[in-house]
């Protein structure tokens, strides 16, 4: 097939007949992460395959996304319903749900660089093809698998009057290998790009824009968008407020964050709302934790606690919602321009957003135009608004309708009629975020599709080739990122931190993968990189398992994502540890001081063992009280005045729902523990009569009439467990 229009179908199973008569039987599909996924078009070629053991499909991909699955019939009864009204209309990936039952037949292959944390543990055929790649080299490793076949859902639109595809959620991959698979056509390779039209997808821009021409297939079924996948919002417990919080006192006004998605992410968008909406209550509170007086080096240093008058960007491989709340609150809005001369002057303060004449003389003091203007000088003004929409250049002049003026900035007459005749209002095509791809709850997208197109130009999808690092490329030079992310804050989550400094986020020491490296270590790095960069890594001092707790500060681990030589900050629920450029006895002496006080003794004394801090060292008396008690009893007297809510940004779960849940996940913890180490459990079985209170929750479990021993049985459990959760008292 040569290179033109893209053909198209209302039937997929007809594109999966013309794509095998075009590549073969041996494909390899490559799809982005996430969102973005044609499920239509990728769930075809799978039944096909299924069918046919003479096709080889590969799979490429990342965070294949799927509904929540329960593991009892407790499970099953409170998750259905949820998960029926959250996702109906979604469909599902046929490949995992087989991946899952381990029933992918012997010619399919899903090969992942990320999954979602913890999903494919222990699951064979994910570990054996998972890819271990930063998020920059994903287009290589799907282009070295040899990758014939790509797909991505797409919303359609109009820009300048000309039809064109908005790759919406997902450029930051698929742009970079399309291009290359484009050329691969030209030099007479067969391969196909299959677009699916998703009207329910935002219609988003920046290099997301492209032409109809970049795909060879299209499937459009008008009517028949299938529902895109809501990630629901997860509650944010103590500790995740906490490490948000101070999190939040390391951004720097007139900055530039990167966050990811989860709870943490939340907590700190969290923070840094109430630092600008509340700062009298957040310097309280504060002060009141004793985080300025512990950590107030570090605050001083990179952040700030004063709020946001000049703004931050957003520079992020993610578009969480969570910006949006940061736009809405009026702290994202510092303004970035994809140009080296404009975005120079503006950070020079030389240039603002409006427009005067001394616009001009700056732009021709650094040459960014010449002082007799020629086509491309009038050009390049008039697209940044330097000068007025509606007017011509002719013949070295400009033309405003019957006036026309000499365009000569060095004649001081002509420059004066420019100045008074010509000159726009403000600078144009500002950027407040440059994202990678978005995924987030059904509310994020709905509120994306409400904006108007002037809001949602202020958001710039782009590649990850882009975002995730300093490397000049086709979108944006080295020096112009250098000048867009200025005090840049790069803020991302982990699973463990070793007392050398080095971080463990994707995996464990047997070899099992937990998610991916994701765009962890280009973050890092670029913070590294830049100027007046910084990393932030964000990690829960401890993990549990019914009683059983365990430390995630160590001191050693069988398996790093972040080097130590690339430390900086680490952010717990007990404070910061900045170790970048410290001795090994620094590190050490830093991060015990934000460790769990219930494992600081034995992890110091492992440093001492291995000559590594003095014998003599103490951990100072301030870092001694690290207790989940403490950090309750000081959030207290602030979550009586309306703080620290569990889901300050709203949630899908019903009243009852959050109810149940928490009643719930109790109980799954004790049952962790094993039965015969929770005596407590045997008073369920006691219960004989059902306490009002409970009905509600027990008709939303359908065990409120029950019939068998087993729904008894589940009964009495379930009024245990909200007895023991609060919301019914005991009984």
């Amino acid at each position: 097939m040569t290179e033109g229009a893209p053909v198209y179908y209302q039937d997929v199973e007809k594109i999966v007949d013309e794509t095998i008569a075009r590549v073969g039987k041996k494909i390899v599909f490559g799809m982005p992460l996430g969102l973005g996924k044609p499920n239509t078009i990728i769930n075809a070629f799978y039944r096909r395959a299924r069918q046919d053991p003479g096709i080889d499909l590969t799979i490429c991909t990342a965070l294949s996304l799927e509904r929540p699955a329960w593991s009892s019939e407790l499970e099953r009864r409170f998750l259905e319903p949820f998960v029926e009204r959250m996702f109906g209309g979604y469909e599902d990936l046929e490949y995992m749900l087989d991946l899952r039952r381990k029933k992918l037949p012997p010619n399919v292959h899903v090969k992942e660089f990320y999954t979602k944390a913890g999903s494919i543990l222990n699951l064979r055929h994910a570990q054996e093809n998972y890819i271990s790649s930063n998020y920059t080299h994903a287009f290589r490793d799907i282009l070295d698998s040899g990758v014939n076949v790509a797909g991505q859902i797409v919303r359609r639109g109009e820009v300048d009057r000309k039809t064109v595809f908005s790759l919406s959620c997902n450029p930051e991959v698929t742009l970079d290998v399309v291009k290359v698979m484009k050329n691969w056509q030209r030099d007479g390779k067969n391969i196909a790009i299959i677009g699916e039209i998703n009207d329910n997808l935002p219609f988003m821009y920046g290099d997301a824009i492209v032409d109809p021409d970049l795909f060879t297939d299209v499937l459009d079924v008008p009517g028949k968008s299938f529902r895109l996948f809501g990630a629901p919002k997860m509650a944010i417990t103590t500790t995740d407020f906490m490490i948000g919080l101070h999190a939040s006192a390391l951004i720097k006004d007139e900055g530039t964050l990167q966050i990811g998605i989860g709870s943490l992410g939340d907590a700190l968008c969290y923070g840094l709302q109430m630092r600008h909406e509340n700062n009298e209550v957040y310097r309280k509170l504060l002060m009141d934790t004793g985080v300025l007086k512990k950590f107030s080096e570090s605050i001083e240093k990179i952040g700030g606690v004063d709020t946001f008058d000049k703004g931050i960007t957003g520079s992020t491989e993610m578009l969480v919602d969570g910006y949006l709340q940061l736009v809405k609150s009026g702290i994202v809005k510092r303004k970035t321009y994809n140009n080296e001369y404009i975005q120079r002057l503006v950070n020079e303060k030389r240039l603002g957003e409006k427009i005067t004449a001394e616009s001009l003389d700056a732009l021709v003091e650094i040459r960014a135009v010449r002082s007799r203007i020629d086509r491309t000088d009038f050009d390049f003004l008039v697209k940044w608004g330097i000068l007025k929409d509606g007017l011509a250049f002719e013949n070295g002049e400009i033309v405003n309708g019957a006036m026309r003026i000499p365009a000569d900035l060095s004649d001081s007459e002509s420059k004066a009629r420019i100045v008074e005749h010509c000159l726009g209002t403000e600078l144009k095509n500002p950027i407040i975020i440059h994202g990678g791809f978005f995924l987030g709850p059904e509310s994020f997208y709905q509120e994306l599709n409400d904006m108007t197109e002037d809001e949602r130009r202020l958001i710039h999808m782009t590649s990850v080739l882009n975002v995730n690092q300093l490397y000049g490329n086709e979108y944006a030079s080295q020096e112009l990122k250098v000048l867009q992310r200025k005090n840049g804050r790069f803020v991302n989550a982990c699973l463990m931190v070793c007392l050398s400094g080095a971080v463990v986020s994707d995996g464990l020491e047997n070899g099992q993968v937990v998610s991916g490296v994701g765009g962890q270590y280009n973050f890092v790095s670029q913070a590294h990189a830049l100027p007046d960069g910084r990393s932030i890594l964000m990690c829960k001092s401890t993990r549990a398992k019914g009683k059983d707790v365990w430390s995630n500060i160590v001191w050693n681990y069988g398996h790093t994502t972040i080097p130590r030589h690339l430390r900086d900050f680490v952010v717990t629920e007990y404070g910061i540890a900045d170790l970048r450029g410290k001795s090994d006895q620094e590190v050490i002496a830093a991060l015990l001081n934000i460790t769990d006080s219930r494992f600081q003794d034995e992890l110091l004394q492992k440093a001492k063992n291995a000559g590594k801090i003095a014998d003599e060292y103490q951990i100072p008396e301030d870092f001694r009280n690290n207790t989940p008690d403490r950090l309750e009893m000081e959030l207290k007297p602030f979550r009586e005045n309306g703080f620290f809510r569990p889901f300050p940004y709203g949630t899908d779960f019903t009243p009852d729902e959050l109810v149940i849940g928490k009643a719930l996940r109790g109980l799954k913890e004790k049952m962790a523990e094993g039965l015969s180490k929770v005596s407590s459990l045997g008073k369920a079985m006691t219960i004989m009569s059902v306490p009002e209170a409970a009905i509600p929750y027990l008709n939303r479990l359908q065990l409120d009439a029950p019939n068998t021993a087993k729904e008894k049985m589940m009964q009495k459990l379930v009024v245990y467990a909200l007895s023991q959760s609060g919301p019914i008292g005991s009984h």
